[in-house]
Parts: structure tokens; C-alpha cells; sequence
């Protein structure tokens, strides 16, 4: 079968087909450019399917029958042989070959060699290669089409730029080079294909969990972009059922190792010196090998035992072609009328991207540990490695090797529940203060060591606004509180849905009550906030009320986190930890309001709030409002009053909540006279005693 290509092979075509099973692909040149570009073409299509690369060049004898001519032959060809093979290397790395072969019927060569390396496919090019005798005779691509046994590919090599990822024309479509996009796209499908993955969702029961298997092994077989998506996809209840929910949240990243030479090639690229002249010594097993990177224990030259994480040779490169198709499939198939409704597909390959581009940049990594440091100070029992700047780079990071165990070494006693409790309250204080979080505390990423959790891995972190952190400890309040209307009004303003008229509020809020009560009568040790969180997720989309992703990744992390308090500390009642954090929280907020600066602050944000209404409501009448401008109710006296009365016991509640709390604090304080601290708490008494008899008066 012969495909004549000008770039893409022409979708649908039989042939290529089953272009999971094509192992080796065969390409011919005489070195010119136009046939080098064909040989960038096979390249590109080689490494995007997994298959290897063969260059074939044939040379000519010269002048028949002299030995001086055959050995003149010989010389170019052992020359010519070296260049290609660097050249094959280069393209394709251990999976390129080359090989040079002298004789004057090119075309007949070319397609023996072809045949005994087993190639599948034979890519020519159509341009520059005609009428050129030193190579090919009686126009070569044509003699190859009729005379090979194996598919044949004819690149239209004038309209491929010489240089891989360059667009051939300035007015290109924006997608990824053509034979990456054919290559790579086909080798998804058959991944697929062979994971039984042909329907995804359509079988229940035990097919499904068995399709949900087939998809985490083919995400880990199609590498580190199908695995991060895996992981996003994981945090998402609202796309995927339970069954595939569960199964992506085990996905593993895992690959054979580097060999010790490129693991050496790559520390001094980063180091620019040579690797002896900062470590004493590298062990050449890994900790770790995944698609992104690779993890040795080395020691520097003054023998501190450290970690280095090395970012494997091509991962991003892999990475950014797997984005480019999926950020092209996100805009086409994104666009159809009313999928959009369903899941953005575009905003979810753009999370995808930017997670990936983080993780890619281990500078961003040792940037993410050291704003962790900050958080996690007022903790003495939790910490992260030290990193060492001075050899850290976008691929190369360098941390201080931490020899301890898993949680579950933590000896019994004091240190050990205190650390747990720490541990639970530093994910409060990440989520609902700071609004950066690691987002992976699985097993793996938490050691212990000398009395001490230590945070690893911090490629994968989650960060949410100001809005939503606010919201969010609402919630837990309403959850502490066991406040089933407002858990539920204020699901709905996190999830923006406050405002729709055609959700079942009440059918939403028994919902709530019922969770409530179900927990409630658990023992502490049953109580888990992550899996409370995510019934919440699971009720919230069964009434079509979609909550932010970055809501459903810190569910995610908060259940990790939870197991791991629980193996620690099983008594540990995670309400009252989070009771003590939200009333010091709260606390803290009052103090701030006292603050000068701060009221100054709200006093001019006000000013200017009202200011703006008022020109808001000059624009809407037309004219200033005035005595001209009058706007009567009618009928509405009582709920004037009632108005006025919910003012007065608020006004007479905050006075009370306010003086009460000022007793509090000023009563330890020691520069002041005891009377000021008695004054205030009497007029606390006072307003408080004001608000009774105002609600014993109304009943």
C-alpha cells in the first residue's frame, strides 16, 4: 500500500490503521535537503508511535571495474555511515539505526534493506530526489511503491519545514506537526483499543470496574500527561462514576530507570562541572523512577547525605506535544452546543497544563517547599527537607536526605498524638488561612523521622481564593454547628448556583440534615472530614449544583490527610480540632478588627462603596436624587418594624459579643488598672441584659 503524503498521512487511511503494531520504520536519503526533510518527517512519526528508526543511504560505485574506484566507495561509505548514524541517534536516540550501502540499482537496495531489517513502514521523499543519478535511477519513489512488500509513504517534502515544529507556512493552522498529531493520536486509540477501552462507560457493575482498571493501566501506559489528567479526572465525581473515581486515585507513574550514564549526563548539563566536584558520591539504584523524573541518594563533598531528583531527557518535549493535542482536540470538540454545560473541556486542558508546567520546573518545586516552611512554623512536629539552592535548577533538584520511616513507625506515646493533631490543624491552617496546600499527602509523601512529620514531594500543590477560603469555613462551621440550612446555602454559594430557581433547595437540604445526623451518631474514631466532604460533593452533584475543581482537590486532600491521622492518632476527634482552630481563627479576626489601620481602612472602603452607589443611582434616575425623586412603599409598615427590631437586637448582640470578648482580652493585660477590665465587662452585662428583655418584651 502506497500513501502519498504532503505533511499528515490522510486520516482514515487502511493501512495505518493498526499503527500500534509498527515497530520500525525505514526512511531513505541521499542527504540532500529536501530528503532530509523526509527523514524528519519518519523521525517524527517514529518517536510519536514508540517505533524504531532506520536511515537508509545508498551510495554509488563510481567507475565500474577498478579497485581504486571500489575502495574510493568503500572510504565514502564508512565516512557517510558515521554522520548517519549520528544523525539517527540524535533523531531518535537508542531506538535509531542507520546504515550505508553501496551500489548503483538504489531502489532494489533500498527495499531488500528495508525488508530484512523487518521495517513496517518505508518513507521516501517525492522532491529533490528525481533525476538525481549519483542516487536514484529511473525515479526511485515510483520503483519503491511498485517493488516493497511493506507500506509505503511518499512525503511531499516541499511543503515540510526542515526543522521539526516549525508550521510550513506562515498561515498554518495552529496545531502540532502532522506526523506527531497522525503518530501520537493513533497510538492513543490503540492503547485504548487494547485496554478493552472502546466504550467507556456503558457497562455497570463489575464491567465497569473492570473498564476503570483498562483506563488507569492505558493512562500509565500513554505516560506523564495521562497520568496527571488521571489525576485530575480522579478529583471530579461530577464527570466520572465512583468505580473510575476510585481506580485513577491509585494511579502509579513508573518506568525502567535511567541508566546511570544519563543520569550523569544530565546532573552535569544542570551543573556545568563536572559531577565529581560537588557529590562524593551518587548511588546508582534509584528511589523513584517515573515518567517526569528520577530519584538517587547522592553525598555532596563535605558528606551531607542528600536527594536528587533528575528530570529524564525528553519528558518535556513528550509532554508539551501530548498537551498540544489535547489542548486541539479541548477547541474542537469544547465548541459543540451544550457539552460546554456539561464539563469545559478547555479549562480542564488548561489545569491540565499549567499542573504539568509546574511540575516540569523543579525550581517552581523548591519554591513550593520554602512557602511551606513558612506555614508550617508554628508547628515543631511537621517539616519539610532542606533544599539546596546552590544546585538546584529547572531539571536538577537537590534536598537534604531525610533516613526515616512511615507513619506508621511513629513509637506510641505523647509525640506521637500531638504530631497528629498538628498535622490535621496545619491542613486547616493551609486550606482556610494560606490557600496553598499540598495537594498528595498519600503514604508516601509523609515521613517520619526523630519525632517529626516531614512533607515530601511537593510537585503537586493546590492553591484557592480569598472567596472561596471564607466560604469554605463557613461551611465547616455550619457542619460544627450541625446548621443543615445553612450548610446548605452557603454549598450554594460556593458552587455559584445561589441565584437558580430550579433546584429542589428542600430536597437538597434534607439531604444535608440527613448526612448530618448519620455522622453524628459515628464514633469519633468513623469520623472523617475528606469522606464528609465528598458526600457533600456526591449530594451537590446529584442536584446538578457543580462545585469549583479546586473544591474537589482539597476534598481529596483533606480525606488523604485524615487516614493518615487516623493511623496515627485513631482517637482523634478531628471536629474539636477543628472547633479549636476556627474559635482561635475567629478570635484572631476580632483582634484585627480593633486594629486603627484596619478600621481606618474599612472606613474609606465604605466611603468609597457609597459614593459609587450613590453615582450608580444618579446614572439609573438621571438626575441627582432629591426632593424631585420621591419613592413611596405602600403597605409595608410591618415589615418596617420588624426591620428595625432585627436591627436593634443585632446592633445590641455584636455591642455584647464585643464587650464580653474585650473583657477577655484585657483582663490578663498587665499595664492596665483592674477597673478598665471590670467597666467593660459590666457594660457587656449591660447590653446583654438590653437584648434579654427586649426578646422577653416581643414574645
Amino acid at each position: 500500500m502506497t500513501i502519498l503524503s504532503p505533511g499528515p498521512v490522510p486520516k482514515g487511511t487502511r493501512s495505518l490503521a493498526d499503527v500500534g503494531n509498527i515497530r520500525r520504520v525505514a526512511v531513505a536519503t541521499d542527504r540532500s535537503e529536501t530528503a532530509d526533510r523526509a527523514v524528519q518527517w519518519a523521525a517524527a512519526f517514529a518517536m510519536s508511535i514508540g517505533a524504531e528508526l532506520l536511515i537508509i543511504q545508498v551510495l554509488p560505485t563510481g567507475a565500474r571495474g577498478t579497485t581504486e574506484a571500489g575502495a574510493a566507495a568503500g572510504t565514502r561509505a564508512r565516512s557517510a555511515a558515521s554522520e548517519l548514524s549520528s544523525i539517527a541517534a540524535e533523531l531518535a536516540g537508542v531506538r535509531g539505526k542507520a546504515r550505508v550501502l553501496v551500489d548503483d540499482d538504489a531502489a532494489k537496495v533500498i527495499v531488500s534493506t528495508a525488508e530484512e531489517a523487518g521495517a513496517d513502514v518505508l518513507v521516501v521523499g517525492n522532491a529533490g530526489m528525481q533525476g538525481r543519478t549519483q542516487f536514484l535511477l529511473d525515479n526511485v519513489p515510483n520503483r519503491i511503491s511498485h517493488s516493497a512488500r511493506c507500506t509505503v509513504i511518499i512525503v511531499n517534502t516541499g511543503s515540510i519545514p526542515a526543522v521539526p515544529g516549525k508550521p510550513p507556512r506562515e498561515d498554518a493552522e495552529e496545531e502540532p506537526e502532522p506526523p506527531l498529531l497522525l503518530g501520537r493520536a493513533t497510538r492513543i486509540a490503540s492503547v485504548m483499543a487494547r485496554h478493552g477501552l472502546r466504550e467507556l462507560f456503558g457497562a455497570k457493575g463489575q464491567d465497569q470496574r473492570a473498564r476503570a482498571r483498562g483506563l488507569r493501566s492505558a493512562l500509565e501506559e500513554l505516560g506523564p500527561t495521562f497520568c496527571k489528567l488521571g489525576q485530575i479526572l480522579s478529583t471530579r465525581p461530577d464527570l466520572l462514576p465512583p468505580a473510575f473515581i476510585e481506580e485513577l486515585a491509585s494511579l502509579q507513574d513508573h518506568v525502567p530507570p535511567l541508566p546511570e550514564r544519563r543520569v550523569v549526563e544530565v546532573m552535569e548539563q544542570e551543573l556545568r562541572v563536572p559531577w565529581e566536584d560537588v557529590f562524593a558520591s551518587i548511588d546508582p539504584e534509584p528511589l523513584a523512577a517515573g515518567t517526569i523524573a528520577q530519584v538517587h541518594t547522592a553525598t555532596l563533598q563535605d558528606g551531607t547525605r542528600v536527594v536528587v531528583k533528575i528530570q529524564r531527557p525528553g519528558a518535556r518535549e513528550d509532554i508539551e506535544r501530548d498537551l498540544g493535542l489535547l489542548e486541539m482536540f479541548a477547541r474542537k470538540a469544547g465548541g459543540r452546543p451544550g457539552l460546554k454545560q456539561v464539563v469545559d473541556l478547555e479549562a480542564i486542558a488548561e489545569h491540565l497544563s499549567s499542573s504539568l508546567q509546574r511540575e516540569l520546573d523543579f525550581l517552581t518545586e523548591a519554591t513550593n517547599i520554602e512557602r511551606m516552611r513558612a506555614i508550617l512554623e508554628p508547628y515543631p512536629r511537621l517539616a519539610v527537607p532542606d533544599v539546596f539552592d546552590a544546585y538546584t535548577t529547572q531539571r536538577l533538584l537537590v534536598l537534604r536526605f531525610i533516613d526515616g520511616g512511615s507513619l506508621r513507625t511513629a513509637p506510641e506515646g505523647r509525640e506521637r498524638k500531638e504530631a497528629a493533631r498538628q498535622l490535621l490543624e496545619s491542613y486547616y491552617r493551609q486550606v482556610l488561612n494560606e490557600g496553598f496546600f499540598h495537594a498528595d499527602p498519600h503514604p508516601g509523601n509523609l515521613l517520619w523521622f526523630d519525632g517529626t512529620i516531614y512533607f515530601l514531594d511537593f510537585g503537586m500543590v493546590g492553591e484557592i481564593g480569598a472567596d472561596l477560603r471564607r466560604n469554605l469555613m463557613m461551611l465547616l462551621l455550619a457542619f460544627w454547628q450541625e446548621d443543615a440550612t445553612f450548610l446548605t446555602d452557603i454549598t450554594l454559594v460556593i458552587a455559584g448556583q445561589d441565584q437558580r430557581q430550579d433546584i429542589d433547595v428542600g430536597r437538597f437540604e434534607a439531604e444535608m440534615s440527613e448526612l448530618l445526623t448519620r455522622y453524628r451518631n459515628l464514633s469519633l474514631r468513623d469520623i472523617q472530614l475528606g469522606p464528609i466532604l465528598q458526600e457533600m460533593t456526591e449530594i451537590a452533584i446529584r442536584h446538578d449544583v457543580p462545585l469549583p475543581a479546586s473544591l474537589t482537590l482539597t476534598t481529596k486532600a483533606l480525606a488523604q490527610v485524615q487516614l493518615a491521622v487516623a493511623e496515627l492518632d485513631p482517637e482523634l476527634d478531628p471536629f474539636a480540632v477543628a472547633g479549636s482552630f476556627l474559635g482561635r481563627n475567629l478570635l484572631a479576626k476580632v483582634r484585627e478588627g480593633f486594629d486603627p489601620r484596619s478600621l481606618f481602612y474599612a472606613s474609606q472602603k465604605l466611603s468609597l462603596r457609597v459614593s459609587r452607589s450613590i453615582e450608580a443611582l444618579e446614572r439609573l434616575t438621571g438626575a441627582r436624587p432629591g426632593p424631585k425623586l420621591q419613592v413611596h412603599f405602600r403597605g409595608i409598615e410591618g415589615l418596617e418594624t420588624d426591620v428595625r427590631r432585627a436591627g436593634r437586637r443585632l446592633s445590641l448582640a455584636f455591642l455584647s459579643a464585643g464587650a464580653l470578648i474585650g473583657t477577655g482580652m484585657l483582663a490578663g493585660h498587665p499595664s492596665l488598672a483592674s477597673w478598665v477590665p471590670i467597666t467593660v465587662g459590666s457594660a457587656g452585662g449591660a447590653f446583654s441584659l438590653a437584648l434579654v428583655i427586649d426578646l422577653l418584651r416581643r414574645r
